[in-house]
């Protein structure tokens, strides 16, 4: 699948206030906007023996990030499967309007989603971190 912008799946007013309904969304929506910090670390962690990171985009001069991904040797991994990096972000840039930096993420996930005000797994209506394994199981990693 070709990288997709991770804004193209924003949220609406009532899913960002209703948890059911957000969980209720597509998987890709899902990951895409609301869980993609929870999709990240469950990349990299399912795949403990390989050099994964996780990175972030936050539009250039902001200092939120709107959109967390999983990388490995220039792949990056998102609701769209595994993209060339570069590919990534120049779709979700092409989408903003405008530049993106991309960021490092050298936290653990708690400490992220307090650094961010992104949701714990345990702040959503069921568990996620089971369906964040079985989407990515759905996707061939680069080293496949």
């Amino acid at each position: 699948m070709a990288a997709e912008a991770a804004g193209a799946f924003r949220r609406t007013a009532i899913e960002r206030s209703d948890q059911r309904v957000a969980w209720e969304r597509a998987d890709q929506a899902f990951f895409a906007a609301g869980a993609c910090h929870i999709l990240a670390w469950v990349c990299r962690d399912s795949y403990s023996d390989r050099s994964i990171e996780v990175a972030a985009v936050r539009l250039a001069g902001e200092l939120q990030v709107v959109h967390a991904y999983a990388v490995w040797e220039g792949w990056a991994f998102d609701h769209s499967g595994w993209n060339p990096e570069p590919q990534l972000l120049a779709v979700n840039a092409a989408f903003e309007g405008r530049p993106l930096e991309r960021v490092k993420i050298t936290v653990d996930l708690a400490e992220f989603c307090a650094e961010h005000y992104h949701r714990r797994p345990d702040q959503y209506w069921r568990d996620p971190l089971p369906r964040a394994r079985d989407y990515l199981s759905r996707y061939i990693p680069p080293w496949a």
